[in-house]
């Protein structure tokens, strides 16, 4: 494992970064719309995920240079969009990814506050300023012909519980939805911030909030963690100090009582307003809201809270960064801190036999897991459900837990299901629990699908083992090749 994290300290050196990787970062200065054409040419070049087919998996980060309706504005998709170029970031493999960012859980480095100013504080734009208009000052994107508004999709949401005092960080949906007006999207009961604002309307004040938007990689993975790995109080920009082995640094906003990042490329300064809902699709009127990371439209809500922007803040030259929702971003950002989740519990209930986990991508980061087991003896045999148990615990939003030995490629599904089909038996290796809750988004939960389920979100966890029985694994050895270097007879193999 490589030691160069902390050259990453911003999303500019990560772009640096990326110049000196072959085919990792593509640029273009044809125009292009914003509205649904951006994420529609990054579609074919490298979205993938759960993005409708045909979709490029794995492709480059790509930067618009020429933004219609926009003088010298920059937008950045797909920074994450690729597992192996996140490992590459990050300093380490892509199989030590869990482990990694795990262990930077239990080393925190806490967040620093610097005076004077900052590079994300250059260009300061006022809401009491003349023109003040956020369509005009955020080339942000829509995804889809019919979302319901210019969404911002990477914005590191920083705020303060109003009676401790304690900080978080997380990411949220946000529409643009007047001048100086967004709407955010807090589902209820999972995410802190959503906490500090039901406390903030309890009391009757607007909870200021900062959303510093293009940020070195390690924060946005790691704001994307969530309970019971990192409990209400956890701010999650110390994991973020850990992997990049330097804190985050933090820079008083200009207009309310909040901190943003400091290498920020955008900072939206706001309160969210007690007692104020917004009607998502309030002027599409569409019925939707964005991509979600399933795959479908997700519905427009008309309980989005209400963000009073006060002010605008920016680098020169500034950079939007976003994602499509479905996408192979999306998959990384939730995926490696549910694999990290998991992977901690398991390694502490039974060290050493969890040699792999990858959350897989149609499952959005989300969904499934492929877990790799090693049984050191007979004394494991059963020990893999006992792991697929915890993986639960470790994160209730996980629905499929795939089990299989550690001679199988995890992140690759034809071996996954070659598993499937030669080490399992539909009568004896499944093993559901139902009427559990699990995610909201998704729609076979719903009653309409199944008159059984209780309530939107409640679904059947499934465990397929796909391992083999410990006393059986003579009956189940691979065919082994010969060990030759190909780029003998093939010079340029790989490069």
């Amino acid at each position: 494992m490589s030691n160069n994290r902390t050259e990453i300290l911003s999303l500019r050196d990560a772009l640096a970064v990326l110049e000196h990787m072959p085919g990792q970062l593509v640029r273009t200065k044809v125009p292009v719309n914003p509205e649904a054409e951006l994420s529609g040419v990054y579609r074919h070049v490298g979205a993938g995920g759960t993005v409708m087919r045909p979709t490029q998996v794995d492709g480059p980060a790509m930067m618009f240079e020429n933004i219609e309706g926009f003088d010298n504005a920059r937008v950045l998709i797909g920074l994450l969009a690729s597992r192996k170029r996140v490992a590459k970031l990050l300093g380490c493999t892509m199989k030590e990814l869990p482990k990694v960012i795990y262990n930077c859980v239990n080393t925190p480095v806490p967040p620093a506050t610097i005076e004077g100013e900052a590079p994300c504080q250059r260009i300061i734009h006022r809401a009491t300023d003349e023109g003040f208009d956020l369509k005009k000052l955020l080339p942000a994107p829509t995804n889809t012909p019919v979302d319901a508004g210019p969404y911002i999709t990477m914005g590191m949401c920083y705020a303060t519980h109003p009676d401790t005092g304690r900080s978080d960080v997380t990411i949220h949906r946000m529409c643009i939805q007047g001048k100086d007006e967004l709407s955010i999207f807090l589902q209820p009961g999972s995410r802190h911030i959503g906490a500090m604002a039901e406390r903030a309307t309890e009391l009757g004040v607007p909870l200021p909030i900062s959303v510093s938007i293009g940020v070195d990689p390690a924060i946005p993975i790691t704001s994307c963690f969530e309970p019971p790995t990192t409990p209400l109080g956890y701010d999650e920009l110390a994991i973020a100090g850990a992997l990049r082995q330097h804190p985050v640094e933090l820079v008083q906003c200009v207009t309310i009582r909040e901190k943003a990042i400091v290498n920020a490329e955008y900072v939206i300064e706001g309160e969210i307003i007690p007692g104020v809902k917004v009607v998502e699709d309030q002027h599409s009127h569409t019925g939707y809201a964005m991509p979600e990371f399933p795959g479908y439209n997700g519905v427009a809500s008309d309980e989005c809270w209400l963000l009073k922007v006060k002010a605008v803040t920016h680098r020169l030259h500034p950079i939007m960064q976003t994602c499509i929702g479905p996408s192979e971003e999306h998959v990384n950002m939730a995926g490696l801190p549910t694999e990290a989740s998991i992977y901690g519990l398991i390694e502490k209930a039974m060290p050493g036999r969890l040699t792999g986990i990858y959350a897989h991508r149609s499952g959005g980061g989300k969904y499934m897991v492929v877990l790799q087991f090693h049984k050191k003896d007979h004394a494991d045999e059963g020990r893999q459900r006992q792991a697929a148990l915890l993986a639960f615990s470790a994160f209730p939003e996980l629905k499929h837990v795939i089990l299989v030995d550690e001679d199988v490629d995890i992140f690759d599904t034809s071996d996954v299901l070659w598993a499937l089909n030669t080490r399992f038996q539909g009568d004896r290796d499944i093993i559901t629990i139902p009427g559990v809750r699990c995610h909201p988004l998704d729609r076979s939960s719903y009653p309409d699908y199944n008159p059984n389920t209780r309530d939107i979100g409640i679904s059947c966890k499934t465990i397929f083992d796909c391992t083999v029985p410990f006393d059986m694994k003579h009956l189940f050895e691979r065919a082994s090749f010969m060990e030759v270097d190909p780029k003998k007879w093939l010079p340029h193999l790989g490069d």
